[in-house]
């Protein structure tokens, strides 16, 4: 995270965590590694305590600027400036089906992704499974990105940057990498921003409204509703997108009783924008957060949570 190696680890109310330095340094002699801290509390006005800070093998000193410097970059890629238990408790109140999901998924945060990261990422995960999504993302930053450092005999890469991604070479590299039909999009969209739009252009969208961030990325090769909703969520700061994929699907049908009578045996646009709607005004503002606890509670990982004693209480009430 932001061309950085990290190893972090919670505990009750502080986040901890270590940050690596990358090659360039490493070579000149600076093996540094720190521990500090980020304080997870917050007191009655809803302010974050600052944080300690420790410091462990450090061969050169570390000012309080860097550590500084760390702690907002963990703080904006985490969002801690978004406080959920309000957003939870109005959630509640309004759905009372997410009232007794939110027992045991509490604390679901969006992360606030780099955009050119979201974006083609997000690429990958049409008609795909995690598992193997993360294996494509990880072979593109092996093969296109910058090496950072070695860590427990693993070498870390950053990223690629979007020029990189755009050059014409890289459609034949992606597919012998296995990523299918999905390397022209990739390769294709990356060109059309840097020849189109330039740089900046993607993180630019964070400036403006929804719809505009989100048709402006509907132009461009491979994405269509639920990618651009991804992005929109995941990486521009547009947390009303609600992104509608076969499991929100399948939600709003089991659980909300939507389209009721109808059964539509294909998600069309105008489904989309209708579910996305329902969702807006049932959950507010902030619904592609709400939509985000849902989504993990329906992954298979996770269904043995929903059989604890007091989730199938709250169950049981509710359906009373």
């Amino acid at each position: 995270m932001g061309g950085r190696v990290w190893t972090l680890t919670q505990t009750d109310d502080t986040l901890w965590y270590h940050v690596y330095n990358n090659q360039d340094r490493e070579k000149e002699g600076n093996d540094r590694k720190r521990r500090a801290s980020v304080s997870l509390q917050e007191d009655k006005s809803g302010k974050r305590s600052k944080g300690t800070v420790k410091s462990e093998e450090e061969p050169v000193p570390v000012t309080e600027q860097d550590t500084e410097v760390e702690e907002n970059m963990l703080r904006n890629y985490f969002q801690l400036n978004v406080e959920l238990r309000g957003m939870y408790s109005a959630w509640g109140k309004a759905d009372p089906h997410f009232k007794c999901i939110a027992e045991i998924f509490r604390g679901v945060r969006m992360l606030r992704q780099d955009p050119t990261e979201c974006l083609f990422s997000i690429i990958c995960t049409t008609n795909n499974n995690i598992s193997r999504i993360q294996g494509m993302v990880e072979k593109m930053c092996q093969t296109l990105g910058t090496e950072l450092c070695q860590l427990d005999e693993t070498t870390y890469h950053d990223f690629p940057q979007l020029s990189a991604i755009a050059d014409s070479t890289v459609e034949e590299c992606l597919k012998d990498l296995g990523f299918g039909y999905r390397a022209k999009f990739v390769q294709r969209s990356a060109k059309q921003i840097l020849d189109t739009h330039g740089l900046q252009w993607l993180e630019g969208l964070r400036n403006v409204p929804y719809p505009q961030a989100r048709d402006a990325l509907l132009t461009l090769p491979g994405v269509g509703n639920k990618v651009a909703d991804c992005v929109c969520l995941m990486s521009l700061d547009k947390a009303e997108a609600v992104p509608i994929d076969t499991h929100m699907w399948q939600i709003a049908k089991r659980d909300y009783n939507y389209a009721a009578g109808r059964n539509p045996k294909t998600l069309t646009d105008k489904l989309y924008q209708d579910l996305g709607d329902f969702f807006r005004q049932l959950w507010g503002l902030n619904a592609g957060w709400a939509q985000s606890v849902l989504f993990c509670a329906d992954l298979k990982q996770f269904q043995y949570l929903k059989q604890m004693p007091h989730v199938k209480q709250l169950k049981e009430e509710e359906e009373k």
